[in-house]
């Protein structure tokens, strides 16, 4: 799980797919940057009246994928786990907002209600490389 948030959080951003809930053959695709590791489950977040949040309600599954030129790339896919947004840890709250804030959203504080956090559950990762060989786990 380290190595999942090492390098999540070590490139600028990195790509979300759901499914558009209003036309579920239809995948969408969106730039994220907030990943946090805390009671060993892996944590995004997101605002509430964001479509990925009505779409991640509609149907859970989700994958996403980053590239750190120069070196692998990584694809991790499961499910989002929206009902830990009433447990996440106080900390991954905060560094969320922090992070949120930081990157030009608008919320009040950590306990904001548009602010949205989520787990991951029957997550698998790949890191990938160039020659064709990966690296594949599940947490």
């Amino acid at each position: 799980m380290d190595e999942i948030v090492q390098y999540l959080t070590g490139i600028p951003a990195w790509y979300l797919a759901t499914i558009d809930a209003a036309d579920p053959t239809q995948p969408r695709v969106r730039p994220f940057s907030f990943a946090a590791q805390a009671d060993g489950k892996l944590w995004f977040s997101t605002s509430r009246d964001k479509d990925v949040w009505r779409e991640l309600e509609a149907n859970a599954k989700f994958e996403l994928s980053g590239w750190k030129p120069g070196e692998c790339w990584i694809v991790v896919e499961g499910e989002a786990e929206l009902a830990d947004d009433e447990v996440c840890p106080d900390e991954v709250r905060q560094a969320g907002f922090e992070h949120m804030v930081g990157i030009g959203e608008h919320h009040d504080s950590p306990n904001d209600g548009r602010l949205a956090f989520f787990s991951v559950k029957n997550g698998t990762c790949r890191i990938c490389d160039i020659d064709g060989s990966e690296r594949k786990f599940q947490f």
